[in-house]
């Protein structure tokens, strides 16, 4: 009777341990489906990483995958902004950026709005060493308030400082008041496709910004090729901003904003009778970026934020007409 009793035991034992057994691999099986779904949610949807900026901030992920990116920048705030993706050298921060290169660009800026124009920029040689090594490798073109911009680029792994330093009326620098954000940028990649575009744009310091300025109505997908970059007078390299221009739009004023190391240059508020609309920010020589934007009627701009930019052929108009039926 006992060796009987014994028997059923194993046997109920056994059966408990099928059950478990089963109940694991269900659940464990359960658990890889819904990754396996998340996974391809996240790099087969709409995998646009969304920046929103209510004041002087930039709301967004920590961290990111690798490669082909679109970042969706929602301007809620009352102020013209922008984002630029800036690789630091190993081991710098944005704290680096608000102890020792924010100081340096806000004096200097003092001095130079002054009229004291040479020991202005004198104080650019107060940069540490290593901010040579800093590359601007993208970003969005300037958004006015309440203006959505698309932006998409390729990023490579490693960290990141996002940054914006258009200037507040006073003449503050956005970086100045935190307007800064680390980002790592993951090995594994995003599995996101390059774009294709059916507006392109090349852009170099000898032919300017050159397009076909034959472009219709409707939502475009816009390409940005760097056939080189060079550092302007203003420190920074050339880029693409898309602007909207109103009757009342005065392109010299636009001109002479679109310098930050003008004393009235880059600072709130902007010039009346333009929305600037995003674009692709500072990228290193052979590299191309993306920008979507949905054009009516009207007149428009590109330009890139250099001093003498209707000079350098980096400001250039066209007009947007109606298609004919």
């Amino acid at each position: 009777m006992r060796t009987l009793k014994n028997y059923f035991i194993k046997i109920n034992s056994i059966g408990m341990l099928i059950m478990i057994l089963s109940i694991f691999l269900v659940t464990a099986s359960c658990k890889k489906e819904i990754q396996q779904k998340t996974v391809k949610i996240e790099k087969h949807g709409d995998t646009a990483i969304e920046i929103i900026t209510e004041n002087m901030d930039f709301q967004m992920p920590d961290t990111i995958f690798s490669g082909w990116n679109t970042f969706r920048y929602k301007n809620l705030s009352s102020q013209t902004h922008f984002f630029l993706v800036d690789k630091y050298p190993e081991g710098k921060t944005s704290k680096d950026i608000e102890k020792l290169i924010a100081p340096v660009f806000e004096s200097a800026m003092n001095l130079i709005t002054q009229g004291k124009i040479e020991e202005g920029y004198a104080e650019f040689s107060k940069f540490p060493k290593w901010f040579n090594e800093v590359v601007f490798v993208g970003g969005s073109g300037l958004l006015s308030p309440n203006q959505v911009g698309e932006t998409t680029f390729h990023l490579q792994p490693g960290n990141y400082i996002i940054e914006c330093y258009v200037k507040m009326p006073n003449g503050m620098f956005h970086t100045s008041m935190g307007m800064t954000k680390d980002i790592v940028v993951l090995k594994t990649n995003s599995g996101n496709e390059e774009l294709k575009q059916d507006v392109s744009i090349s852009i170099s310091s000898t032919d300017g910004i050159v397009f076909n300025d034959s472009i219709s109505p409707g939502k475009h997908i816009f390409s940005v090729t760097f056939k080189d970059q060079i550092v302007h007078e203003n420190f920074v390299g050339h880029d693409i901003n898309l602007v909207k221009l109103e009757e009342n739009a005065n392109l010299e004023e636009l001109e002479n904003w679109m310098n930050w190391a003008n004393p009235e240059g880059l600072i709130e508020p902007a010039p009346n009778g333009v929305t600037f609309m995003g674009g692709v920010n500072d990228m290193p020589q052979g590299n191309t970026g993306y920008f979507t934007a949905t054009l009516e009627p009207g007149n428009y701009a590109f330009i890139s934020e250099v001093p003498m930019a209707k000079k350098k052929n980096m400001f250039k108009t066209f007009l947007v007409t109606k298609q004919q039926n």
